[in-house]
């Protein structure tokens, strides 16, 4: 009887360990494909702060929180199962998808570039009235569909950087990403959006040094949010530009993405010590530059075919 309690309990140790190590697993391959997608992620926090521009205080909270449900939602219910299904079953049809991807991010990118141009030539009113209440969820609905985009490309990176692990655990890794970086993006991007009323609070009820940093916010806060809308768009104009680059080389039509490459060598070599920094930056002007032409196109078609939908933010 004691022989085999303890023999029972030798598997259950067993047991133990073994599930103590596809934890560190999980947690290493997440952490891997995570810092791996980094790039994109910045993108999708210089992305969201847009779409709440101009809305009243208190409705910015539940924006972002419905805008971070409907990411996770996306990221869970959709891509997640079609990447793990498609990477088992046609692995190959993954890259056409994302360059789908890729193109509607362009198109968004240069439909929010054209309409800042003709703001600022007087051909269209900026409005400086908050968003309506009844626009709130047409301005969810824009966000999440660009988000699903970037999520997709997040998720894909991610799944590319443990295709060795047994489907299980890509997919306990795809999960484990999809929280931490939905998390950590719309936490990041609440935090921002209301430094405005921390420091406004600060003016009001705190003195001294307190007081002056809390204007000092309240000043900065409208330049940060400009600059984060710049970003934006050209974030979608970049990464849209990229995942197009990258999809062409692997389809076999490698000229642009060697073009780009060899530049990037260049570069790299002229600049020395920062080479590194000026190759970065070569890619992502060259990526950003498809991303234009490629969204100026779709703009175009979409315009000339009557298709054009309003914006949404």
């Amino acid at each position: 009887m004691s022989a085999g309690l303890a023999a029972l309990l030798d598997d259950v140790a067993a047991i133990a360990r073994a599930a103590a190590a596809s934890v560190d697993d999980v947690a290493a391959g997440a952490s891997r494909a995570s810092v791996k997608a980094a790039g994109v992620i910045v993108d999708d926090a210089a992305v969201t702060p847009r779409y709440v521009s101009g809305l009243h205080p208190e409705r910015e909270l539940p924006l972002i929180r419905r805008i971070g449900v409907g990411s996770l939602r996306n990221k869970l219910l959709f891509i997640l199962p079609v990447l793990l299904l498609l990477s088992e079953l046609l692995p190959d049809a993954m890259t056409p998808l994302l360059m789908i991807g890729g193109v509607y991010l362009c198109y968004e990118g240069a439909e929010k570039l054209w309409e800042a141009i003709q703001a600022r030539r007087g051909h269209a009113e900026a409005s400086a009235e908050a968003h309506a209440p009844e626009d709130e969820k047409t301005l969810a609905s824009g966000a999440i569909r660009t988000d699903f985009i970037l999520s997709a490309e997040i998720m894909v990176i991610s799944l590319n950087e443990v295709t060795d692990e047994p489907l299980l655990s890509r997919a306990f890794i795809l999960v484990v990403v999809a929280f931490a970086i939905t998390f950590g993006v719309y936490g990041a991007v609440a935090l921002i959006v209301k430094m405005d009323d921390v420091g406004l609070r600060l003016a009001q009820n705190g003195a001294g040094g307190a007081a002056s940093f809390g204007r000092g916010l309240v000043r900065a806060m409208p330049i940060v949010m400009s600059v984060l809308s710049t970003v934006g768009i050209a974030a979608m104009l970049w990464v849209g530009g990229h995942i197009l680059l990258v999809g062409f080389d692997e389809l076999g039509l490698s000229g642009p993405y060697d073009e780009v490459h060899h530049a990037e060598e260049e570069v790299d070599h002229a600049l020395g010590p920062v080479g590194g920094i000026g190759a970065w930056l070569t890619n992502t002007g060259a990526s950003a530059i498809i991303g234009v032409a490629v969204g100026a196109v779709a703009v175009a078609v979409l315009h000339l075919r009557g298709g054009h939908a309003p914006s949404k933010a």
